[in-house]
């Protein structure tokens, strides 16, 4: 059973920059998709970027230029830097975790470990 914390979320203006990161513990992240994903107010959560178990990168149509997913296996930590940040960022960031198929490393239906989440503010 691996667990998920995430931790780094909090209130930033406009064009600020953070970093989320998510530490794991129970397993080792080197064998799993690594996730994250985003829910804002009244929507449904979004994929946001995914760094899979084979080394490739991927991100959302909305997240690919300012966000930036990376990985330390010794630390067990999954990272989120997101730069130039916009009030439509805000929302609860969750991380995840899975080894599922590729093909679907952007669907939360195939997320197996969640954290708890963190919330991200950004004030215009």
């Amino acid at each position: 059973q691996v667990q998920l914390v995430e931790i780094g979320g909090g209130l930033v203006q406009a064009g600020g920059s953070l970093r989320l990161s998510c530490a794991a513990s129970g397993g080792t992240i080197e064998f799993y998709h690594m996730k994250w994903f985003r829910q804002g107010p009244g929507k449904e959560r979004e994929f946001v970027a995914a760094h899979s178990s084979k080394g490739g990168y991927y991100y959302g149509d909305s997240t690919i230029h300012r966000f930036d997913i990376s990985r330390d296996i010794a630390k067990n930590t999954v990272y989120l830097q997101i730069n130039d940040l916009k009030p439509e960022d805000t929302a609860v960031y969750y991380c995840g975790a899975d080894a599922g198929p590729i093909p679907s490393i952007r669907d939360p239906r195939t997320v197996v470990y969640w954290g708890q989440g963190t919330q991200v503010t950004v004030s215009s």
